[in-house]
């Protein structure tokens, strides 16, 4: 079926690695009847993980979608890794959601990856729930971890079900909302009445959450200072408010492996997370770069937005989109505003992790992908050409990494070239560029462990094997004193002879990489040889003196020299002048090495381990 706007929910599943997002999307896709079983990370067997990566090393690598059906509406499930090498996913994931579900540990902390998935979405306004898995593993501890949610983030947290414990363990929860309790069972969650020593700390968690509903909306607010009750559908509405922008964030809890809180989630998920037409934070650029606001809705021209391409060498090039506004009809003719180009559309595809199902029309707001279009790419915007707009692009983290790549069979260096610019088309996040000092090509990326799966990838993909290693450093070269050169080039070998003489000055020079000063009188050196001394001088300096390095920081000074009036010419004048820079081994020549700004951030208990770490690396 196609979806509507209203009935549709794109949700980011965000959080530290190792936390069961993959897990939690799988309960998901199972209580929704998407699949038949619940299959396993650590056996290779889940629906999302499904690259030879992902299932090799148990960790989500690129970011999946599979979209399942929940009482009427569609919930487009985006699985993000958690690991940070692979952050480009998580930017792209986060620009085709409307909300995210942040999945935290139980530890009694929180986790860098929870914190930073918290205050990513804050900045980009992406309104967010948590949920609290893994509650039936030992140590842990849900009280202490929306504890230490609420120490970190304030009031903006909202616990919307209160755990019950029993022996130290989460057996059942009692929805604050409705102030009714439910225990875990193989069956699904039980009702029962809630335990008497629960019912103070309910009713103090139901004051709060209606407070903090309360506080959205003016007319809510004045009828609760007034002491009215409100009901169910105004409590729900003004924490959909605060969620929406960002002032509250809802906290459950459950175990995703073990499929217990995950119905009352998904519930949750459909009653209080927004619709695509609900974002007001989407605009577009008109033809002179201003941004013009655009709301995601079925009315007025079609146009989508590519988030995502994946490069496969046997279906091709694969485009995952989300529609903006209007309906991407099957055998639609879009333009391309990036390119200019016009674009065939086929049958626009939904998905379930990697396998596809034909749909004859997505509507605004929905996910889906579109297969072998020729001359579209990552941000790319189609559209009908009285949209005339385009999505601006996202805002990737820069390279943080850089490794030598070459074939590990030299005559396959070709191959793997072409399979890296490749692979670059669906992760925007590595850069390959030859470096023409040291003559290597350079793989940028996100950090070791991004760089080897690229590797691998090319092997499983392509059939070519690279190895990486550690790149040449390109020193550069500069002197720290001040010499006085002489270059002269003579030669006579009958008829037409050569001859340049030229005096020079060098010295250290700080503001500058080089600077080149005429100080001659007299007309020793005609002016029109000049310009041949400073190019001899500036040819000579992508080639040091002490060990071939291009030589920075210096100051040329050209005072005096002599010339014939038959044999000199502009050629003897820069023979002499690179003759003369030669003489920059008297000159107290050093190697300069690379200056690299890191940015750390760590607690403060951690610091004197950092600084100790920087200092043995001479940092």
């Amino acid at each position: 079926m196609s979806y509507e706007t209203n009935n549709i929910r794109n949700v980011a599943v965000m959080g530290h690695s190792g936390e069961g997002k993959t897990s939690l999307c799988e309960a998901i896709l199972f209580n929704s009847k998407t699949i038949d079983r619940m299959g396993k990370t650590t056996e290779g067997t889940t629906c999302l993980d499904f690259d030879e990566q992902e299932i090799a090393r148990q960790i989500s690598i690129s970011l999946a979608i599979a979209s399942c059906e929940w009482k009427g509406l569609r919930i487009n499930l985006i699985d993000l890794p958690g690991f940070y090498d692979f952050a480009g996913e998580i930017y792209q994931g986060m620009e085709a959601a409307d909300a995210a579900l942040i999945v935290a540990g139980p530890w009694g902390e929180v986790t860098v990856g929870c914190e930073k998935s918290i205050e990513r979405c804050l900045k980009a306004k992406l309104p967010m729930m948590l949920f609290i898995n893994q509650v039936d593993k030992e140590n842990a501890d849900v009280i202490a971890t929306i504890s230490a949610l609420k120490e970190t983030f304030g009031n903006k947290i909202a616990p919307i079900q209160n755990p019950i414990i029993i022996d130290g363990k989460m057996k059942g929860y009692i929805s604050i909302l409705t102030k009714t309790a439910y225990m875990f069972s193989d069956a699904g969650p039980k009702e029962v009445p809630v335990p008497a020593e629960y019912i103070e700390s309910v009713d103090l968690s139901y004051t709060q959450l209606v407070e903090a509903a309360a506080e959205n909306d003016e007319a809510l607010l004045d009828k609760f200072f007034a002491g009215e009750e409100l009901s169910y559908d105004e409590i729900l509405k003004g924490l959909r408010m605060g969620i929406a922008s960002g002032s509250t964030v809802p906290i459950l809890s459950g175990s995703a492996t073990t499929n217990k809180g995950v119905f009352n989630l998904m519930d949750e998920i459909v009653s209080m997370l927004p619709e695509p037409g609900d974002n007001k934070n989407i605009f577009a650029l008109n033809n002179s770069g201003e941004k013009v606001p655009v709301r995601i809705s079925m009315e007025g021209p079609t146009s989508l937005k590519v988030f995502k391409t994946i490069a496969d060498p046997f279906v091709g090039k694969m485009n995952i989109i989300k529609v903006m506004t209007g309906t991407l009809n099957a055998g639609d003719t879009l333009l391309n505003m990036t390119t200019g180009k016009m674009e065939k559309i086929g049958n626009p595809l939904v998905l379930k992790g990697k396998k596809q199902k034909q749909l004859d029309k997505l509507y605004a707001g929905d996910i889906g992908a579109i297969a072998k279009l020729q001359n579209t790419n990552t941000e790319d915007t189609l559209c009908e050409e009285k949209f005339g707009l385009k999505y601006p692009s996202i805002n990737f983290p820069v390279p943080m990494i850089t490794l030598a790549v070459s074939a590990l069979d030299s005559k396959d260096e070709e191959k793997v070239i072409q399979g890296l610019y490749r692979l670059a088309e669906e992760d925007v996040t590595f850069k390959v560029e030859k470096n023409v000092e040291t003559n290597q090509m350079l793989l940028s990326g996100m950090g070791e462990t991004h760089l080897d799966i690229i590797c691998k990838k090319l092997f499983s993909k392509f059939k070519v094997e690279a190895k990486l290693k550690t790149p040449k450093v390109p020193y550069r070269e500069t002197i720290r004193k001040k010499i006085e050169a002489e270059g002269k080039h003579k030669k006579q070998s009958g008829g037409h002879g050569q001859y340049g003489h030229c005096k020079m000055k060098f010295e250290p020079c700080y503001d500058e990489d080089f600077k080149f000063v005429v100080e001659v009188v007299g007309g020793s050196v005609p002016k029109s040889y000049i310009p041949a001394v400073e190019k001899g001088i500036r040819e000579s300096l992508a080639k040091g003196i002490q060990a071939g390095y291009p030589v920075v920081n210096l100051k040329a000074i050209l005072y005096d020299g002599s010339y014939h009036d038959v044999d000199s010419s502009e050629m003897a004048f820069k023979i002499a002048a690179a003759s003369a820079f030669k003489e920059l081994k008297n000159a107290n020549p050093a190697l300069l090495e690379p200056i690299m700004s890191a940015e750390i951030i760590v607690k403060e208990s951690y610091t004197g381990d950092i600084m100790s770490d920087m200092n043995k690396r001479r940092g």
